[in-house]
């Protein structure tokens, strides 16, 4: 990655805390960054640190502004920022990898066309390239436990569509600019709806209800409608057929 001379940057977020950006736009060493240096300023368990978090390719860190001096906060970023390369850093330890399986188009998922022709392939090739991708969750955002993963290859960079799609299902696969999404409602999309799990992203009554974190990631292995209704029935823990492994 070519580093831009203005990055990393730290900034205030009013007086709710401050934000450390790793780029201006989504890279994968930007990201990685992000997710790095959000883990080392939890190890480092600064009691000013009320809680940390972490956008594609920033870090915030929420700290009451009005009562903990600024200068003293972004001194102490400043010299953690100056400890190693952090586009290289090596990503969190406690990472998952899940196999999430999904099913391609039908009436279940039919924007897989549309979204394979604004990507420049054939549905079958789109099939191919979206079930044999490996992603990171970039991010957490816009509902609870929804992830935004990525990055697909370049010509997955297709843009959002111009207008709504009026509702996909919970546990729909979407794509857009070099992302996946897994929804957690049924909510409108200017995403493309190119596959349907069963997969709940949102697991209120467990102990850890954001089923992934940043960092995990996922794979989509291809299955039928026959295999998906099969899950439906039988896997009610919400993994939707899904398996997972440490890799960290």
């Amino acid at each position: 990655m070519t580093k831009h001379p203005e990055f990393p940057r730290i900034r205030t977020v009013g007086l709710s805390g401050l934000l450390v950006s790793f780029g201006a736009a989504m890279s994968e060493p930007a990201n990685r960054a992000a997710l790095a240096f959000r883990a080392a300023v939890d190890a480092k368990g600064w009691d000013e640190v009320a809680e940390t978090s972490t956008s594609l390719v920033s870090t915030f860190l929420r700290v009451d502004l009005a009562a903990v001096p600024t200068q003293d906060m972004i001194d102490s970023l400043t010299a953690l920022l100056a400890t190693r390369d952090w586009y290289d850093a090596a990503l969190p330890s406690g990472r998952k990898l899940w196999s999430v399986p999904t099913l391609y188009g039908t009436d279940l998922a039919p924007q897989l066309e549309e979204a394979a022709q604004a990507a420049g392939v054939d549905a079958d090739t789109a099939i191919t390239d979206l079930s044999q991708a490996r992603v990171r969750v970039l991010t957490i955002g816009f509902a609870p436990g929804q992830p935004y993963m990525g990055e697909l290859p370049d010509h997955w960079n297709i843009p959002r569509q111009q207008g709504l799609t009026k509702s996909v299902p919970q546990g729909a696969l979407v794509v857009a600019i070099r992302q996946l999404i897994i929804f957690t409602n049924a909510s409108p999309t200017g995403w493309r709806h190119v596959g349907q799990t069963a997969f709940k992203t949102f697991r209120p009554e467990s102990e850890t209800p954001f089923a992934l974190s940043p960092g995990d990631e996922l794979s989509f292995p291809a299955i039928d409608r026959a295999e998906l209704d099969h899950i439906r029935k039988h896997d009610d823990s919400g993994n939707g057929g899904a398996t997972w492994e440490d890799i960290a």
